[in-house]
């Protein structure tokens, strides 16, 4: 196992030293460079197999879907550790070896459970019993499992005391929240096609299975018996999301009209201690049906209201809300901009193939570190649907200045003939660059490594940037729900912390923030409660952990920028 050797430091004591350069090994000086990052990009390089990683999910078709991988540490020190889903294969754990700023390294590690899991379509790490060690929800065919986080990698099963799922369930989405006044999270597992029911899999969607925790910390059983939620329209991702900026979390979910008969996507209302609701016409719901696979949520202009990018079968639908209507009645009135961002994605960028794409796992991030954020998106044929391109790369659409989006997966690198499913895009190595996993039916996993954006002249650079940690004590420890304010010059941007959406695959540690050029911001909590941090400031380049009620946030350096 590795041993954490790295250090916190007071912001305070070191902002002095800090004014002209920053402590850690950036990828090239960006303070004249005002007008080379729009556009910039980033150039990768695949090497799961250097890095050491060899997993394939697979399986027959309850396999078709699924395919996440989860990304958490596991043994402490910070660097992001990940758990691939199977199929009806071995799930597998790897940890991570990378050294900062170095070529990334992982290492196999069988012994993390005594049971292989086997038959799991997804998995997202969060703390459920807020013991400060990271647990993993597991999606499957069959019963769904909760493994508990013992330190060092290793887990043991907790899954009796949630009573969860029969094991007829085919579970391929999750999501959760934590709900006011309640020590635990709210669990809900989305569910597919019914296999048992006469007819199916058309027309035999299941119901979902929402988990609300007991009041009583000191009860044996954190969870009490399961309640469906119905109907259920064979989704394929969920997601807690404060929509409408009131503080509390609606359920947005998005379903796959293969299978369904009648369905469409869904939202529910979920009031304290209330049975949940879909909302209705009445409340100004409108009827949308596509392909839905995935669902990425960002706030792309800081207003405080989310946008949400749903991949599908042929099109990516990016809805952003229709203020004239909510203004008037708050209703949850959407409009796709998605054809004038230029993000559609609705078939291959390369090739002379015409037929649509099919897009998975989504996810917003600023990928070149341009102060902007970008959309990747997993793609990759069901399996050999003759009505859909076979050669599917995923995407790469960075945003720009206007708004709108630039494909770039050809010239950056991800442009691979593989059949993406889940992913994630994350920092592996601690240089700043985000870099991106991605599950690959029936062949091997895609880790594209991230070494900046290549600008005019071939010279790599690199816009700055800041990646944060949030901590709070007793419950909910990684303030799951918080947004995470970051402003520099006249630019603000926000990120906030969920559980839920993609594709079969979640995500936690630092967050990261793109600043550009900006060399210095000012960092500002809002806590889960709605309560707001002090004014933290920050200069780029920098991991900073900001806990809850202490006057000073930290700065963190990996073991080699010491």
């Amino acid at each position: 196992m590795a041993t954490n050797h790295s250090s916190s430091v007071p912001l305070s004591a070191v902002l002095t030293a800090l004014v002209t350069s920053s402590c850690l090994i950036t990828a090239g000086t960006v303070a004249a460079e005002s007008s080379t990052y729009a556009g910039d990009i980033p150039a990768f390089t695949e090497q799961a197999e250097q890095a050491g990683i060899k997993h394939t999910y697979s399986g027959p078709w309850e396999y078709f879907v699924g395919g996440g991988v989860a990304v958490f540490d596991c043994n402490g020190d910070r660097r992001p550790d990940l758990f691939f889903a199977g199929g009806d294969g071995n799930s597998a754990l790897y940890i991570n070896h990378s050294s900062t700023g170095g070529e990334l390294a992982f290492e196999h590690f069988p012994g993390y459970s005594t049971v292989p899991q086997k038959a799991v379509t997804g998995a997202y790490p969060l703390d459920i019993d807020n013991d400060g060690l990271m647990d993993l929800a597991l999606l499957r065919v069959g019963r769904n499992r909760l493994l508990r986080g013992l330190g060092d990698c290793k887990f043991d099963h907790a899954s009796d005391e949630l009573k969860l799922l029969t094991d007829s369930s085919w579970t391929t989405a999750f999501s959760a929240t934590f709900e006011p006044a309640l020590p635990y999270p709210t669990l809900v597992f989305g569910n597919y096609v019914d296999r048992r029911a006469p007819g199916s899999p058309w027309g035999t969607c299941a119901d979902h299975q929402l988990y609300r925790p007991t009041d009583n910390r000191d009860s044996p059983s954190i969870y009490t018996d399961a309640m469906a939620l119905s109907p259920g329209h064979c989704t394929l991702s969920m997601l807690f999301t404060d929509w409408n900026r009131s503080g509390k979390s609606s359920l947005r979910i998005t379903n796959d009209r293969q299978y369904h008969r009648g369905g469409e996507e869904q939202l529910w209302h979920f009031n304290e201690g209330a049975q949940p609701r879909l909302y209705t016409r009445n409340e100004g719901w409108k009827k949308l049906v596509i392909w839905g696979m995935g669902i990425a949520s960002a706030d792309l202009n800081a207003d405080g209201y989310p946008e949400y990018a749903l991949t599908s079968m042929g099109d990516t639908k990016l809805q952003q809300l229709e203020f004239d209507t909510f203004d008037e009645s708050g209703w949850p009135q959407y409009r796709d901009v998605a054809y004038e961002k230029g993000a559609t994605a609705h078939r291959p960028y390369q090739g002379d193939d015409l037929k649509p794409s099919t897009g998975w796992h989504a996810e917003f991030d600023d990928i070149n570190n341009d102060g902007l954020l970008d959309l990747f998106i997993a793609k990759g044929n069901v399996e050999q649907m003759p009505d859909f391109t076979s050669n599917d790369p995923d995407n790469l659409l960075l945003g720009t200045h206007t708004g709108d989006y630039h494909e770039a997966g050809g010239e950056s690198g991800i442009a691979l003939p593989t059949r993406g499913r889940g992913a994630a895009v994350v920092d592996l190595n601690h240089d700043g660059q985000l870099d991106i996993i991605v599950v690959n039916r029936g062949d091997n996993v895609s880790l594209f490594r991230n070494r900046g954006a290549i600008y005019k002249d071939r010279t790599r650079i690199s816009g700055n940037w800041l990646q944060i940690e949030l901590q709070q004590d007793s419950i909910n420890r990684n303030a799951i729900g918080a947004t995470v304010s970051v402003k520099s010059g006249n630019t603000t941007r926000t990120r906030t912390i969920q559980v839920g959406g993609g594709h079969a695959s979640g995500e936690a540690g630092f967050i990261h923030i793109g600043l550009g050029v900006a060399e210095r911001a000012a960092v500002r909590v809002r806590w889960p409660d709605g309560q707001w941090s002090a004014t933290y400031r920050a200069f780029a380049n920098n991991f900073m952990i900001i806990k809850r009620n202490h006057p000073e946030a930290t700065y963190w350096y990996p073991e080699s920028a010491q």
